[in-house]
């Protein structure tokens, strides 16, 4: 249990403030809903309950992720995290389908709702903690990116460097836009029923924020099992070819794996080298070259492995450095 705790420290800072914010939201707006039966707010509920629940498995799993390998799980457990998020989106798709089933009964047979002053107080607060929480995880993105921008930059550049931010900021961040949204939304259609009678707006709402959940469960389900059966980062391979290449006693890159481990990066290489080296200079260079991969963004684990030069290129994927990825660390 100890252990538990210890590593629930290093679990994904964004996840659990976002969990911990949409508690709160998904019990006001329990409340709100019982007290005015608005089918909208109905909507919202789920969703922030979806989002909560959701967050917290996240959180717990990001945390879990970073357990030390063991004797029975020599890879360690990093991939945990993929699998735990592939079934935190089995909530949010339950969620967003009765969200959809609720909104279709109003759309087919309307019911005014009571309590517009309260449905539109908690509305407007819910969306201000919601665009807090997106803030908060854009600017983790930014973060995790290793991207400076201004104020506004969480909300605008980070859309951008998503691909590069860790898949529990990356579904945090995806979720609370979708409530964000979902917000506004729900919002409008509340002040369209109140002020022109059009009932079945509130149930539009509710379908069309119950298709934005849909749209996050299918993105973060692909991602998630892309990354639970071992997905190749294509952007860090390249980043690691141009660490290697640039290093004056590396002659070829024979073999070159980058594979996401959940918010890690497994790298393993073999490199051509200077046959006429010492088994001394090479176990050297072996271990500089290592410590050198392991020093570059969200690596973990890395194999480096040695051949003698044969004379001929193996290695012609080297392709010009993405901009977003951080300035090579060479020390």
């Amino acid at each position: 249990m100890a252990e538990f705790f210890t590593l629930l420290k290093g679990g994904n800072k964004p996840s659990l403030y976002a969990a911990l914010t949409n508690t709160f939201i998904a019990i006001m707006k329990g409340v709100a809903f019982f007290f005015t039966g608005n089918v909208a707010m109905f909507a919202e509920t789920m969703h922030s309950i979806g989002d909560a629940a959701n967050q917290f498995f996240v959180f717990i799993g990001s945390a879990l992720s970073k357990k030390a390998p063991t004797s029975r799980f020599p890879n360690g457990f990093g991939r945990l995290l993929n699998i735990v998020l592939l079934g935190a989106v089995l909530i949010v798709g339950i969620m967003a389908y009765e969200t959809i089933i609720e909104g279709w009964h109003q759309m087919t047979h309307p019911i005014e709702a009571e309590g517009f002053i309260i449905s539109v107080i908690v509305l407007i607060i819910a969306i201000i903690l919601e665009t807090f929480v997106l803030y908060k995880a854009g600017k983790e993105i930014l973060h995790e990116a290793g991207v400076k921008g201004g104020a506004l930059a969480p909300l605008t550049t980070s859309f951008a460097h998503m691909d590069r931010a860790k898949p529990a900021t990356k579904l945090v961040f995806m979720e609370d836009l979708v409530a964000t949204a979902g917000g506004v939304l729900a919002l409008v259609a509340v002040l369209i029923a109140h002020y022109t009678g059009f009932l079945a707006i509130e149930g539009a709402a509710s379908i069309a924020i119950g298709l934005m959940m849909f749209y996050v469960v299918t993105r973060v389900f692909l991602e998630n099992a892309r990354g639970a059966i071992g997905e190749t980062d294509e952007q860090m391979v390249n980043h690691i070819a141009h660490l290697l290449s640039d290093h004056a006693d590396v002659r070829d890159i024979q073999k070159l794996e980058v594979i996401k481990e959940g918010e890690f990066l497994h790298v393993e290489t073999k490199v051509e080298i200077d046959p006429t080296l010492t088994v001394v200079e090479a176990d050297k260079l072996q271990d500089l070259l290592a410590a050198l991969i392991l020093s570059q963004p969200s690596v973990n684990d890395v194999l480096v492995s040695f051949d003698a030069d044969d004379g001929q290129t193996h290695w012609k994927h080297l392709s010009t450095r993405p901009d977003s990825l951080p300035p090579l660390k060479t020390n």
